[in-house]
């Protein structure tokens, strides 16, 4: 879980001035996307190309009960339906079309590295220690952008538990790790894929509920062996490199979850 940047509580010290210098403080950052990524034109359905695959990197997480939206540049119903929950989540025009205001907000949400506000690589790579991303089935560069996602993920689940805190116990494993913790042999934590989270403010049981509906096709928690202490949450069903067919697999029976 991040502290905010310095940048937001500048950000934020600005909105408590007179209206004239929030204009000129405030103004000029959000048009930089914070070092990370601009978007230079409005995105809605038919639009294809990587300003749209990044977009549904960030709007993963608001796909919706039990589906998915997949990274493919293609803006079809999908990408607008998520553009239209997180638009709705965030208090904005909810017409499933990213422009300005859409974009905005996702500049507000986003650091420097691309990853979301309350989340770092640094936290999702911590199933022994941290490792950087190596060791795995993928080259650390393909592993660090399936945790890219999945944080993109948690931070939607975040916000739809009411910006509670959500804490990562164990996220990307190398070989050496998963063997080392008794890790599933083809684990999905080997890919970047998932992560195990618990919280202070919400039950297990809300994190397991909620995940439905953020983009997570395995959930594994209460009343699943091993799992009475911590939710796992993963994207296996966007997993091309595994040996795991692309399904959804669920098992919360505590909380009433299950495929």
């Amino acid at each position: 879980m991040r502290v905010n940047t310095l940048k937001r509580v500048a950000v934020a010290f600005a909105l408590a001035l007179p209206g004239a210098a929030i204009a000129t403080v405030v103004a000029a950052p959000a048009a930089h996307a914070d070092g990370c990524y601009t978007w230079n034109r409005t995105l809605a359905q038919g639009r294809s190309g990587d300003d749209v695959r990044q977009l549904q990197i960030r709007v993963a997480g608001w796909a919706g009960y039990r589906d998915i939206v997949e990274n493919d540049g293609r803006y079809g119903p999908k990408t607008a339906a998520a553009v239209k929950r997180f638009q709705q989540a965030y208090g904005l025009r909810a017409d499933g079309v990213a422009g300005p205001q859409t974009f905005a907000k996702l500049y507000q949400l986003q650091d420097n590295d691309c990853t979301p506000a309350h989340f770092t690589y640094g936290e999702l790579d911590n199933g022994c220690g941290g490792s950087g991303y190596s060791g795995g089935p993928l080259s650390a560069s393909q592993t660090k952008q399936n945790a890219l996602r999945t944080m993109w993920k948690l931070e939607a689940l975040r916000k739809s538990l009411g910006d509670k805190p959500l804490n990562v116990s164990s996220g990307f494993r190398s070989r050496a790790c998963n063997n080392q913790v008794g890790g599933a042999s083809d684990s999905q934590h080997l890919y970047g894929n998932a992560a195990d989270v618990t919280s202070r403010t919400s039950s297990l049981c809300q994190v397991a509920r909620g995940a439905r509906d953020n983009g997570f096709s395995g959930i594994y928690g209460p009343g699943y062996p091993d799992h009475d202490d911590h939710v796992h949450v993963d994207s296996r069903r966007e997993n091309n490199s595994d040996r795991s067919s692309n399904t959804t697999s669920w098992s919360a029976p505590d909380c009433g979850v299950g495929s």
